[in-house]
């Protein structure tokens, strides 16, 4: 593969990788659970705090170790390569592909009411996959290209959305007064609740570290990038809910089903509602774009390193991409997209997701522990290691736990296939040792 990728490309994908649908929805949700305008931006701002600190886990770590196949490449190097095949296996049969064909039926949705299209939804997320695969077949600068530019569209949509809220007369939507929440329990137990959807609202940063392998200096672009684009989506966040709460009042947040819409409506009128469609469908394209272009070196590095299907490792002589690997990548999301609903989707994909970013995230103590503190390459310290480091892994734990105990069945889907990867590692092993046998 080629080294095509700079700074400025990876600092869209972060951004890509995070601004999905979540900024469009989640507000509303946790409006409902902490009330009070100062607490709603302070669990964004915390929210921002913590994702923040996240993208400086992955930026030292990054620069420590600029391995191929970023998260998997870690997990194999600081662990065992166990680990590394189990995260590429569950990515690949549930939380990457998942989370590309929950955004793909979002997408469709979207797309409907914009272009008057009727064709069944499924039908036009599968289509979705199968163009930006093909795209990203083409080469990664047309795949990087393609996502610059509907990475800045998206920007520009969140952009024109907060403009309006924040300049527009506001007359919030008349609701009776928020209850008080009388103890200090209370208080700290709405802030808890709040936190979970906008933590999954932050999350995705680590996908920068996937195209490590075509990016140009990676232990310098890469820990940029993720500051640099983790720096921006908190401030979109912040102006975001800013806006909302300043057209729709808390209580009007809290009662929205559509904060987004009802906030342009509120703004400049129906043509609000056309806008905010607009501006989800380039957002969740630009999700889906990042996803088609970084996810699949995951599945390309385990081929490489001989624990899965060769043909996965191929790479085009004349694009040099892994094309069987991006047609895998699409393949198996429009599977997902024809199983599930949105909602049943994404709590396939939460679970196993925050596991594995959690331990990724702990590959720094094992670095630092191997390195002495030191490096020879230029490093982005986290600030308050070791400290701040455990209270991140100890969010994530928490956000785990939280969602095996509101969706258990759901989630007990996703830790299904992460333990079925073990079966499935070893019988490879075997499978390949025979193999080296009947050869010999």
């Amino acid at each position: 593969m080629l080294r095509r990728l700079r700074t400025f490309d990876l600092t869209l994908i972060t951004i890509g990788s995070v601004v999905g649908s979540g900024i469009f929805r989640t507000p509303a949700v946790v409006a409902q659970r902490a009330h009070l305008p100062a607490i709603i931006l302070g669990c964004w701002l915390a929210g921002g705090a913590i994702a923040l600190l996240g993208a400086s886990i992955f930026a030292e770590v990054a620069a420590r170790r600029a391995l191929s196949g970023g998260l998997y490449g870690y997990l194999r190097d600081a662990y065992h390569p166990i680990v590394a095949f189990l995260f590429g296996w569950t990515f690949l049969l549930v939380s990457g592909t998942g989370s590309n064909a929950a955004a793909a039926i979002l997408f469709a949705g979207y797309l409907a009411p914009l272009t008057g299209l009727t064709f069944d939804p499924r039908v036009v997320a599968i289509a979705t996959l199968a163009i930006l695969a093909g795209i990203n077949v083409l080469g990664v600068r047309q795949g990087g290209n393609w996502q610059n530019l509907i990475g800045l569209l998206k920007i520009g949509a969140i952009a024109g959305l907060i403009v309006a809220s924040l300049v527009a007369p506001s007359h919030p939507i008349p609701h009776d007064a928020p209850a008080s929440f009388g103890h200090p329990l209370a208080l700290l137990s709405a802030i808890g609740v709040a936190m979970l959807p906008v933590l999954f609202t932050y999350a995705g940063f680590q996908g920068t570290t996937f195209v490590t392998a075509e990016t140009v200096q990676p232990e310098r672009a890469i820990p940029r990038a993720l500051i640099a684009g983790i720096g921006v989506v908190i401030v979109l966040y912040i102006l975001a809910n800013a806006g909302y709460l300043r057209m729709l009042g808390a209580t009007g947040l809290a009662a929205s089903a559509a904060p987004a819409a009802d906030t342009m409506r509120a703004a400049v009128g129906s043509a609000g509602s056309r806008f905010i469609a607009l501006a989800i469908a380039l957002s969740t394209l630009g999700y889906l774009s990042t996803c088609m272009l970084a996810y699949p070196r995951i599945y390309y590095q385990m081929a490489t390193d001989g624990v899965f299907f060769k043909a996965v490792g191929w790479i085009s002589p004349r694009t040099r991409v892994p094309v069987v690997a991006i047609l895998l990548q699409a393949l198996m999301a429009g599977i997902i997209a024809l199983s599930g609903t949105y909602e049943q989707i994404i709590n396939w994909v939460v679970a196993p997701q925050w596991l594995f970013i959690g331990l990724g995230a702990s590959t720094l103590l094992v670095y630092r522990r191997r390195d002495g503190g030191a490096s020879p390459r230029p490093i982005t310290s986290v600030p308050g290691h070791p400290v701040t480091t455990w209270f991140f892994i100890a969010v994530l734990l928490a956000i785990f736990a939280a969602e095996v105990a509101t969706y258990p069945r759901d989630t007990l889907y996703g830790i299904c296939v992460v333990l079925s990867g073990v079966l499935a590692y070893f019988m490879w092993h075997r499978f390949a040792a025979g193999r080296r046998r009947l050869a010999a």
